[in-house]
């Protein structure tokens, strides 16, 4: 067999499924400069599963009820109104769902989500939610990499990066996507690894077809393969002192070699034919209504990846309601949002709510910890008749598991919803907090880049021992 291969067919042979184990013992060079993952104390949480809610649930018509905005239906705002995306605002608008307290800790909710407010006991509300920016794409970079643009690692990636990974047969960071589920604002980057090494990048599964990856199924022999590699430990040693980049080198080793490893483990994770009915009926998989089929499958599937120990599985809500929410931005409801708020809710609920209760069953909730949150919040006040328009300034959002104080509400909104005012808390916090519960302290955990050492949290970021256990 020739060795008078140049670099371009050297990735081409690699592309085709070689198998990167051997190789990545062959590259000695380079194994230096792969990341050790080192924890600063004892992990409460393992894996980490992320309910985003793309384009801002409105915390006063769920997880923040205020009973003043109904004796104030239809009057002006009493405080000073920010600038909103449109400036198409309107007057005090009352929620359209009624509320009531839940659980044995009695945390007042509407029943805009009835089912996820059975497992009160187990949730931990933050009511003092901050962002920085009220534009989508901003929003979704904020709330995922701690800056409002391109260049800076996603939660996800950080997370991979930090703890290293449980199941070399997977990718540590999976974003899970159906059918009708539509890529944020800010596009696949949002998922990114940017200056991290290219290992730990979200994965995107859709698992709507017959492949939740592209060319998952293998096409050549094992035999060919090993044929390959022959050639390829030829290559080798040539190849890695032309490369100057050898972290590139690691980086693609790995990634060539989860690659093979998931041509069995993909279509075996992706087989759901072994669960029972029962299990099916209660996320709700078989359910008419697609949009919450689809959902219930991503939320089944999140556990079986936290069940194989991925770090971080996020999930993407798919367009089920009106009201300005697209593909990209299903919450966004900027009109109509009676209507379309419930059509999205309806098609969420019952399927996270299986979901913490499958976790808790099966013991894994203790070590999973699950986040559920929007970009922003939505205004107390009405744009046109009956939307909302965005509201960083105070919103909601709730963890479960993972070493939470289930049961625990941490910080408050005013009066009427619209500024955080008790307990501020930010972005920074979130993952200051998720990072603390798997055994990393978000000041040590940096990155070499630029001629600074970067992290998730930048220079902020308070862990909220409150709510912790």
């Amino acid at each position: 067999m020739s060795t008078n291969i140049n670099r371009r067919d050297f990735m081409k042979l690699t592309s085709m499924g070689v198998s990167a184990s051997a190789l990545s013992s062959m590259i000695n060079s380079a194994e230096a400069a792969e990341y050790k993952p080192k924890f600063h104390h004892k992990a409460k949480a393992k894996s980490v599963i992320f309910l985003y809610m793309s384009g801002g649930v409105s915390h006063v018509d769920s997880f923040d009820p205020k009973p003043l905005l109904k004796k104030m239906h239809g009057k002006p705002m009493p405080m000073k109104v920010q600038k909103t995306q449109f400036d198409n605002n309107g007057n005090i608008f009352q929620s359209p769902w009624e509320s009531k307290k839940y659980g044995q800790s009695g945390i007042e909710l509407t029943n805009l989500f009835p089912k996820i407010n059975e497992k009160i006991d187990d949730i931990a509300i933050v009511r003092s939610m901050t962002a920085k920016f009220s534009e989508h794409a901003q929003g979704n970079f904020f709330m995922h990499t701690g800056f409002p643009f391109l260049g800076y690692p996603s939660a996800g990636a950080w997370v991979s990066y930090g703890c290293g990974t449980l199941n070399k047969n997977l990718p540590s960071y999976v974003v899970l996507k159906t059918k009708n589920a539509g890529i944020m604002h800010g596009g696949v980057s949002v998922y990114g690894n940017a200056f991290l090494p290219a290992v730990h990048q979200g994965s995107i599964f859709n698992i709507s077809g017959d492949q939740a990856v592209p060319n998952i199924q293998a096409w050549m022999q094992n035999k060919q393969q090993t044929e390959m590699l022959s050639l390829v430990k030829k290559l080798d040693q040539r190849f890695s002192k032309k490369v100057a980049y050898e972290e590139a080198i690691v980086s693609s080793v790995k990634n060539t070699e989860t690659a093979y490893e998931m041509q069995a483990s993909v279509p075996e994770l992706t087989d759901i034919s072994g669960e029972s009915k029962a299990t099916l009926e209660a996320y709700g998989v078989n359910d008419k209504d697609q949009n919450k089929s689809e959902y219930a499958k991503q939320c089944l599937m999140a556990r079986r990846l936290v069940e194989r120990g991925v770090r971080f599985v996020e999930l993407s809500c798919c367009r089920a309601g009106g009201g300005g929410g697209g593909a990209a931005n299903p919450w966004d409801q900027h009109s109509d949002l009676p209507k379309s708020h419930k059509k999205m809710a309806d098609h969420v609920d019952q399927p996270i709510a299986a979901l913490l209760t499958d976790l808790k069953e099966r013991g894994l909730l203790d070590e999973t910890l699950v986040v559920f949150t929007g970009e922003f919040g939505r205004t107390p006040f009405s744009q046109g008749s009956n939307g909302r328009d965005h509201n960083p300034y105070g919103f909601s959002l709730w963890m479960a598991g993972g070493g939470v104080k289930g049961g625990t509400v941490y910080g408050a909104t005013d009066e009427l919803g619209y500024y955080a005012v008790d307990k501020i808390a930010t972005v920074y916090d979130l993952w200051a907090t998720v990072l603390h519960q798997l055994g990393i302290n978000h000041e040590k955990l940096t990155y070499r880049f630029s001629g600074r050492d970067i992290r998730l949290t930048d220079v902020h970021g308070h862990v909220w021992d409150e709510i912790l256990v």
